[in-house]
């Protein structure tokens, strides 16, 4: 099994569509595009696709009505996304976790996750990997 290093991540076409249909809100394709990348990812990179894979499949509970699903991987995606170390293949990590930590909290007041923004996957050329 190959084992991908972050620049190799960044570069593999599967990562593109993965970040395309997250954005696009196709959460069940972009969790299955994600975990193929994870499966055969090494190192801390493998943390960071987790974590946006475990974001994936909150926004998918949701969408099911199970928020008790939704609030758990919500939560787990944070904490990987937030270690210390993890890479953020190129991605705007910060603002994805400002979304989820938003989303997070309204649904732990018990209100709706859905008046906050939707998350989404930006390229930042700006920060290190």
């Amino acid at each position: 099994m190959e084992r991908f290093q972050p620049t190799d991540l960044i570069n593999d076409p599967r990562f593109q569509l993965a970040v395309e249909l997250f954005n696009k809100a196709d959460w069940y394709p972009a969790h299955d595009a994600f975990e193929e990348l994870w499966h055969e990812t090494s190192g801390q990179a493998r943390q960071t696709i987790q974590g946006v894979l475990q974001v994936a499949v909150a926004q998918l509970h949701l969408q099911r009505g199970n928020r008790r699903g939704a609030t758990l991987l919500y939560g787990e995606g944070l904490g990987r996304l937030k270690a210390l170390g993890t890479p953020n293949l190129g991605l705007d990590l910060d603002q994805l976790c400002t979304c989820v930590e938003n989303r997070l909290q309204r649904l732990q007041q018990g209100q709706d996750p859905d008046e906050c923004t939707v998350p989404g996957l930006i390229y930042d050329s700006s920060v290190s990997e």
